[in-house]
């Protein structure tokens, strides 16, 4: 059988563990063909963004454009945009392939706390690109941003996934790993006027970086070969869980008493 064709719009990561590799390494493990394209060269580690330069937007446009031309591409996530002008760029396209489904990770600040979205650019986000989406996947940060309001318990989670919701007119899947404490994690996914609830043990780790990109990916590769939504979420979600769980980790060579983690993209 012919793997199904699944596209990533977002930024690079030179440490592979988020971005566009943890993109493409994800879609290879669920068995698809991943297209990049780049939004943003990186260069980042977990925990640290050195700097993020930005490729000009009709560059941008060439590359998506020519893949949908060239490929019958089954899901489309984007991830990192980085300004106004990315988020024109691809609205101008995915407005003309609504057929396709559409996952946004509205990416916008690194765990690090590192800002990866211009602040002029939470409109545009507003206005032209989530009310494309298939599916949304902010976490508890940017739901705030989004909302305008605090995200911050787990009781906060329901009622901004419906809100989310009802403001773009489409899913929301909100993640709950900046949960305060120890207690198991909560996503909450809005879909169809009902809620659904994953949860998952908090994983005491070093460091998740990449853990959102992931997410965004595993349910774009289900999407792609026609899984139901919720579905495609509880595969993924738990999917996510095991790689965090199993993830890899070595000795700084800077600082051997320091760990560098990384989750494992590969088949769990």
């Amino acid at each position: 059988m012919q793997p199904t064709i699944t596209l990533a719009i977002a930024g690079s990561d030179c440490s592979s563990g988020a971005g566009i590799q943890a993109d493409l390494k994800t879609f290879t493990t669920h068995g698809c063909h991943g297209l990049t394209a780049l939004t943003c060269v990186v260069a980042e580690v977990p925990g640290h963004v050195e700097s993020i330069h930005p490729v000009p937007p009709t560059i941008l446009q060439q590359q998506v454009d020519l893949l949908l031309e060239t490929y019958p591409v089954k899901a489309i996530k984007t991830g990192m945009l980085y300004d106004k002008a990315h988020l024109v760029a691809i609205t101008e396209i995915l407005s003309k392939h609504r057929n396709i489904p559409l996952i946004v990770d509205p990416v916008m600040v690194a765990t690090s706390g590192s800002r990866l979205l211009d602040k002029h650019a939470v409109k545009s986000y507003r206005e032209r690109l989530l009310p494309l989406a298939t599916l949304i996947t902010p976490n508890m940060p940017e739901a705030s941003v989004l909302l305008g309001y605090p995200v911050e318990i787990k009781p906060d989670l329901e009622p901004a996934a419906k809100k989310l919701s009802e403001l773009f007119q489409t899913s929301v899947l909100l993640k709950g790993g900046h949960l305060p404490g120890s207690d198991d994690r909560l996503d909450v996914l809005w879909h169809n006027g009902e809620a659904h609830h994953f949860t998952a043990p908090h994983i005491e780790i070093g460091c998740t970086h990449g853990t959102g990109c992931t997410l965004s990916a595993a349910i774009t590769s289900h999407l792609s070969m026609g899984t139901d939504l919720v579905e495609a979420v509880k595969l993924s979600t738990q999917w996510v869980h095991t790689a965090i769980q199993e993830s890899f980790k070595w000795p700084s060579p800077t600082n051997p008493d320091q760990n560098i983690h990384c989750l494992n993209h590969l088949e769990v």
